[in-house]
């Protein structure tokens, strides 16, 4: 595989282009990444021209309609999953809200959920509200020294009482991959369903979720280049098991039965422009054409060695400095761009030094208080966290290390 091409990605995203932003970079892409030219020109397209109604019989209507499908099918495509199994809502943390509800009209008094304490808190606050109901909640902890999850210590976990089990594909403080493969089947031997929060892994390549084996798999368009969406593969065996959170009679649609809410037409069709990018990105360095869930683990594999040759030199360069602890491993191969630094003083201070030298970071809590107390770091004082993605370039990382200098 060639190498990725990073004069051509940056050119499909306009921010890059903005003369605001020239000389800034940008290094808070966990919370939010740039969106890239095909969805910006789909969402323009359907506000002017497709702003009604979809699914009527007139053009404009009948046109609307067939992009917001064809986003779904394509994005589906890519995720290695049936079209109708692929589904948008307006957040991940909505998206995961529904879901509890028809988990808790599902299980029963005394069965049991298991959790993360690595999750951000959209993946483990609305299941952990199912106490409420006489649900147990066990907590599947993380290594407080590495703030790793052990597999082992989830088998100790279930039986048969163990409906569903819970966890970040990557957490965002900590940043580490997580074996999804192997969690699932440990998951599925025990007759539990899964759940994965691929939020913070998505943004660095689209995952096949067919292949990786959860029910549910779930991810934030405006991560991954897109609007504001939320994105959610319900497997077809869990999606017709759980009780319709939808109107009545969209229940015979499983892509409609856990959206209680309209979708946003715009946003929905403009999410096409991400399955555009993928193959732009694929054509570009002469990837596969048989087919998108092809293309799209060809795109993955590309932005994941751009970003794990970027993102070592930065390990490097943190993990042994004097009053500054790297949250997560310092194995490139083996985590997200997403650098967690616990310093010695406020976080979000030190992100504000920062940004005088031409950074975007963030500092704080990141919404994983759960995470950060139990590897011992106070959230009010919070962690630095730079995170940046495959249109990163290498001067902007040389940008980066030379302002960590100065600030720490």
């Amino acid at each position: 595989m060639s190498p990725l091409d990073i004069n051509f990605v940056r050119s499909q995203f306009p921010a890059f282009a903005e003369p605001g932003l020239q000389g800034q970079a940008f290094f808070e892409n966990a919370g939010g990444s740039y969106t890239c030219k095909p969805v910006i020109d789909r969402l323009f397209r359907f506000y002017t021209q497709r702003k009604v109604q979809p699914y009527a019989p007139y053009e404009v209507s009948r046109l609307g309609g067939e992009e917001m499908d064809e986003a779904r099918a394509r994005m589906a495509a890519i995720l290695g999953v049936d079209t109708d199994e692929f589904s948008f809502g307006p957040s991940t943390t909505q998206n995961t809200y529904v879901l509890a509800q028809a988990f808790r009209q599902w299980m029963q008094p005394g069965d049991a959920i298991v959790v993360t304490n690595q999750d951000h808190e959209a993946n483990s606050g609305p299941w952990r509200r199912l106490a409420e109901d006489g649900i147990e909640i066990r907590e599947w902890q993380i290594d407080p020294d590495t703030g790793s999850l052990n597999p082992q210590d989830l088998e100790n976990l279930l039986d048969e009482r163990v409906r569903l089990v819970c966890f970040p594909h990557c957490s965002n403080v900590v940043g580490e991959i997580n074996p999804v493969t192997q969690i699932t089947a440990i998951a599925h031997a025990a007759g539990a369903f899964v759940c994965v929060d691929g939020v913070s892994y998505a943004p660095h390549g689209f995952p096949n979720v067919g292949d990786l084996g959860p029910d549910i798999y779930l991810f934030s368009a405006y991560k991954t280049y897109g609007p504001h969406q939320g994105c959610m593969v319900i497997r077809r065996s869990l999606g017709q098991l759980l009780p319709n959170q939808a109107h009545y009679f969209n229940a015979g649609d499983l892509y409609k039965r856990f959206t209680p809410a309209g979708p946003d037409h715009a946003q929905v069709a403009a999410c096409a422009g991400m399955a555009d990018y993928i193959d732009l990105l694929s054509d570009h360095h002469g990837g596969p054409t048989d087919s998108a869930a092809a293309r799209g683990a060809f795109a993955h594999d590309l932005m994941r060695g751009h970003e794990v040759t970027l993102l070592q030199p930065l390990l490097d360069a943190v993990k042994d400095r004097n009053a500054v602890r790297l949250i997560g491993p310092s194995d490139a191969s083996k985590r997200a761009p997403t650098v967690a630094l616990a310093v010695n003083r406020p976080a979000e201070p030190v992100a504000a030094e920062l940004a005088k030298h031409g950074i975007m970071a963030g500092g704080g809590d990141f919404y994983a208080v759960r995470a950060l107390q139990a590897v011992g770091v106070d959230p009010d004082v919070g962690v630095l966290r730079v995170s940046f993605t495959h249109y990163t370039s290498q001067q902007e990382i040389d940008q980066l290390l030379e302002a960590l200098d100065r600030v720490l």
